[in-house]
């Protein structure tokens, strides 16, 4: 559990250079992108409190629906800042065989991934 939380850490911490990296590129600050990626990495690394009793089933289904909907609340912004701001939309769409990957992939596919992502920028780094 805590290597996932690690991974899920590390993945919006390369989202959050990345986007620094776009911000640099086009001497344009995202501030609401930026706002939004922190918020969401936030909620995904969020450490759920432990329940002092046990949950039965309607109790689950209550704390599944309250999970849903931030979900949904998530997919809401991402959705209006893609429909307001075409920049946002052009950059989502043309890394998404990035990111949709990262975001669907287990644990060990994140922490590789990532990994793999260091070692270029590590490597582009040091030819500056």
């Amino acid at each position: 559990m805590a290597q996932a939380r690690k991974a899920d850490v590390d993945f919006f911490q390369l989202l959050s250079h990345l986007l620094q990296q776009v911000e640099t590129l086009t001497n344009r600050e995202e501030v609401e992108l930026r706002a939004k990626i922190e918020a969401l990495g936030v909620e995904i690394t969020k450490v759920p409190l432990k329940p002092s009793v046990h949950l039965n089933e309607m109790e689950i289904a209550r704390e599944l629906d309250k999970l849903s909907a931030k979900l949904d609340y998530v997919d809401e912004m991402i959705s209006s800042a893609m429909a307001s701001d075409p920049l946002v939309q052009s950059l989502l769409s043309s890394v998404a065989d990035v990111w949709m990957p990262v975001i669907t992939a287990t644990s060990d596919e994140k922490r590789n991934f990532i990994r793999s992502i260091r070692d270029v920028t590590s490597a582009n780094d040091n030819l500056k």
